[in-house]
């Protein structure tokens, strides 16, 4: 068969790209090598910037979010057992909405569907060829090999994925930082026991009180990465989170079963060029970030956006500027993102170093506390740079 774009991915990066490039009358097949059900059940974030929440309205996908997602104007920052609120909307007029990242998807495929737009999961042995000049894409599925000829490859599959994997290593530049800790997240259903986001310092380590909704929590903790899941039992887990975040908080702490446990490493990567012949990377085929920041999503609906505006303009303007300043235009944001959340990692999470490194981490956050200009840099980043 033939189309013009073929979308490698079908997590909410291809999926979006696919649902802005239906409206704009682009015909594209996304290609999924997992089940939709298998994409539903990733835990993934849920904090939201403005911009991100303009490009799923632009895209028409926003009924539900605009009804039941969570609207914050500020976060909190817990520090030697002390809290202080970082006044978003106050510093910046912008605030960010709470709405899970398995819903932003789930609205995506109920649009994808309700399009006609052809989707395939479960695509088996997914190959990209001759991407510098007609590109073909091969795979298995049902048994049967397909070929797709198309004009463009989106490649939005992942980290993991093939897209980034099928450009010549000699062609690609990789800057990339690892963590010496993870994540352990707990997702679980009680009413939050706080109003906003609380990311806390502590000397036992960082730990985040976050939400999905107004009856569901998402919570996590800064834990060794040798650590097993079997050793996090739901008890010991909210015993320790409420040790960390606050005695008001772990007093209250209901015992409840975690619908969902996982730990997670954290890392900083980046890809550069993001645009290989007719192949164009996004989302975390092109970058990860340690989600301290809550930035992943929201970097990759900024890709997207960039490269339906490209792709808009070939097809519609008869322009390939956008595409060809594509990559520079998404690694500008990327690049100051990735800082961010660097920064963030930095300054809240205990380090194995020496004492000097201890005493500058204290120093940089106790001037962030005290100092209202430290304060709008934070919260003009956490609302996010515009688009």
């Amino acid at each position: 068969m033939k189309t013009q774009v073929v979308i490698v991915g079908g997590g909410p990066a291809g999926l979006l790209l696919g649902q802005l490039l239906h409206r704009a009358g682009i015909a594209s097949l996304l290609l999924e090598r997992r089940s939709g059900d298998y994409v539903l059940g990733r835990i993934r974030a849920g904090v939201l910037e403005p911009g991100t929440v303009d490009v799923l309205e632009h895209a028409g996908v926003a009924d539900r979010l605009r009804t039941e997602g969570l609207t914050h104007d500020g976060v909190e920052i817990g520090y030697r057992g002390t809290r202080h609120r970082i006044a978003l909307k106050e510093l910046t007029g912008k605030h960010v909405t709470v709405y899970g990242q398995t819903e932003v998807t789930r609205d995506l495929m109920a649009a994808r569907a309700a399009s006609g737009a052809p989707s395939v999961y479960e695509a088996e042995d997914v190959t990209l060829a001759d991407i510098g000049g007609t590109p073909r894409v091969t795979y298995r599925h049902g048994g049967k090999l397909h070929e797709v000829q198309c004009d463009f490859i989106a490649g939005c599959d992942g980290f993991h994925g093939v897209s980034r994997r099928s450009v010549p290593a000699d062609a690609l530049s990789v800057f990339e930082r690892t963590y010496p800790f993870g994540w352990l997240g707990v997702l679980a259903d009680f009413a939050p026991l706080w109003r906003e986001l609380i990311y806390a310092a502590s000397d036992r380590g960082f730990a985040l009180a976050s939400m999905r909704s107004e009856t569901r929590v998402r919570c996590y903790i800064q834990c060794d990465l040798n650590d097993s899941l079997e050793e996090w039992t739901e008890p010991r887990f909210w015993e320790e989170f409420g040790r960390r975040v606050g005695s008001d908080i772990a007093a209250r702490i209901p015992s409840v079963p975690a619908l969902e446990k996982s730990i997670a490493p954290l890392r900083s990567f980046v890809a550069e060029p993001l645009r290989f012949g007719k192949l164009f990377l996004a989302g975390d085929a092109a970058h990860i970030v340690p989600p301290t920041g809550a930035k992943g999503l929201n970097l990759a609906v900024s890709d997207v956006f960039y490269l339906y505006e490209g792709l808009r303009s070939f097809y519609r303007g008869n322009s390939a500027s956008g595409l060809d300043h594509y990559s520079a235009r998404c690694l500008r944001r990327i690049w100051h993102s990735e800082r961010f959340s660097w920064w963030m990692t930095r300054q809240l999470h205990q380090f194995p170093g020496d004492a000097f490194d201890g005493r500058i981490q204290q120093a940089e956050v106790e001037y962030l506390l005290e100092s209202r200009a430290a304060q709008a840099v934070l919260a003009e980043n956490y609302v996010g740079l515009p688009l």
